[in-house]
């Protein structure tokens, strides 16, 4: 475990925890005195722990104004004790007062380390910031996506719909076959002992990782078929490779994702979730390979460079996003 990630679980401890109001309670939490645990986090984060708390609620507080709630509830969640008083401090942070925040309205204020709150119930690091670059997103511009990097991201995604189409040659049978009893690919994901099951999860990762990313409730998981497979894959692909040309435009392959609902908290750079997630989704695509021609069909290997020699990547799909 990294200094880094020790720094942010203290941090989350501060921040999140319901009913550290006060800075006695947060240093409890840690086991520390009130003195060092002030000046622990102030020269690790660079701000003081009440301010830190205060500042990332409001942030929550304007996200949840923009997704319809009421000032009263929100000013009771952000810990102040009447709706005067929340409705005071929203506007010298923000500029407005809460009623006219909308959905559109940008629910991050200036930070000195980075740390934003993160919808539903996260942190969100930004590396310019925490490097000294001032507001959100701005700084010096990070290193960029590879073109081999774009090239992996595009062709995950077609090798995911050429798999897809050559599983709709098989009967329901050949696809709920237990072909890999006990199959597991990773622990959190459960067995996936067949061809189904392997695209069920191929799919869903995307799926999770979106949601985590935008801020979105964890998805439902639908009872898995294979046209509702095909149907979920073609609705989160062309946001999958949005999400990921957004990060390139902004340079945020260093910012991270702090999930604060993990025991101990995880903390996850944006470039390192799109390398897990193309890793696990090629070994994915070849286990099912394997099935299918275990069922009989001739299917090609999936190979990327074929796929970019024969065409079949397009004329953006080699070009940096």
């Amino acid at each position: 475990m990294t200094a880094g990630r020790d720094r942010l679980r203290e941090l989350l401890d501060a921040v999140l925890a319901e009913g550290n109001a006060s800075l006695d309670a947060m240093a409890a939490d840690a086991f520390a005195s009130p003195f060092h645990f002030h000046r622990q986090l102030v020269a690790g984060a660079g701000e003081p722990p009440v301010a830190l708390r205060r500042r990332v609620l409001l942030e929550r507080a304007s996200w949840q104004l923009g997704r319809g709630a009421r000032v009263a509830d929100v000013a009771q969640d952000a810990g102040y004790d009447s709706v005067a008083g929340f409705s005071r401090a929203f506007r010298r942070a923000f500029g407005r007062p809460p009623s006219s925040t909308t959905a559109g309205s940008d629910h991050r204020l200036v930070a000195p380390n980075g740390l934003h709150f993160h919808p539903p119930l996260h942190l969100w690091v930004d590396a310019a910031e925490e490097a000294g670059g001032g507001e959100a997103g701005s700084g010096t511009p990070r290193a960029g996506a590879s073109v081999p990097l774009a090239q992996l991201v595009h062709h995950d995604l077609a090798d995911t719909e050429q798999v897809l189409e050559d599983a709709a040659a098989l009967g329901e049978d050949e696809l709920r076959r237990e072909r890999r009893p006990g199959h597991v690919v990773l622990a959190w994901d459960g067995p996936e002992p067949s061809l189904l099951a392997v695209l069920d999860a191929l799919v869903r990762t995307k799926e999770i990782w979106l949601a985590s990313i935008a801020g979105e409730d964890l998805p439902d998981r639908p009872p898995a078929s294979l046209p509702g497979i095909r149907a979920r894959h073609a609705t989160i692909a062309p946001r999958w490779v949005a999400t990921w040309r957004d990060v390139e435009r902004r340079g945020a392959w260093a910012d991270r994702l702090v999930d604060a609902l993990c025991e101990p908290p995880e903390s996850f750079p944006l470039s390192g979730v799109l390398v897990h997630v193309l890793t696990y989704a090629a070994h994915r695509r070849q286990v099912a390979r394997s099935m299918l021609r275990e069922a009989g069909r001739t299917l090609d290997d999936g190979d990327p460079l074929a796929w970019l020699v024969d065409g079949a990547a397009g004329p953006d799909a080699g070009a940096p996003d």
